[in-house]
């Protein structure tokens, strides 16, 4: 079964959080696959992970960098896997399709937006009938991740 993540963001949001999750799974040589809700939110995530730290950036690129098995993290707007990403991340209510080959799937919602928190509460009901492994982690008001569930 895939280990399945769900990241509730209150106090920090997607552009904070995002490049340090990626990092961990690069630090330990996990390919990784970025699905976003639209094709003008890959494109700025894009921008952000080359410019998110001065000293340094992730290696990544999207289909307009040629071959994905090529780049360790591949940003997309659609439901591939063309570096044969282990870890997959999901952001911006983005829809998460097959999770099966997958060995972690994170998502990742916006816990002030109604619809987003609705739509992730969606999301765990149908990934638990499928019998994934699922935990949930919320920020403490210090900004570290607590696991709740």
């Amino acid at each position: 079964m895939t280990e399945v993540l769900f990241y509730h963001l209150e106090r920090q949001g997607l552009e904070a959080v995002l490049p340090t999750l990626v990092e961990k799974c690069l630090e330990r040589s996990w390919r990784v696959v970025v699905q976003a809700g639209s094709r003008e939110r890959r494109d700025a995530l894009d921008s952000l992970l080359w410019t998110y730290r001065d000293d340094s950036f992730l290696p990544h690129g999207t289909s307009a960098d040629g071959p994905g098995e090529d780049q360790p993290v591949f940003l997309t707007a659609e439901d591939d896997n063309p570096n044969g990403a282990t870890v997959r991340f999901l952001v911006d209510r983005a829809a998460p399709g097959d999770i099966a080959p997958y060995q972690r799937v994170v998502f990742l919602f916006d816990g002030n937006d109604p619809d987003a928190l609705k739509e992730a509460r969606d999301q765990w009901r149908a990934v638990k009938a499928e019998g994934h492994d699922l935990t949930y982690w919320q920020q403490s008001p210090a900004g570290r991740w607590e696991r709740k569930a």
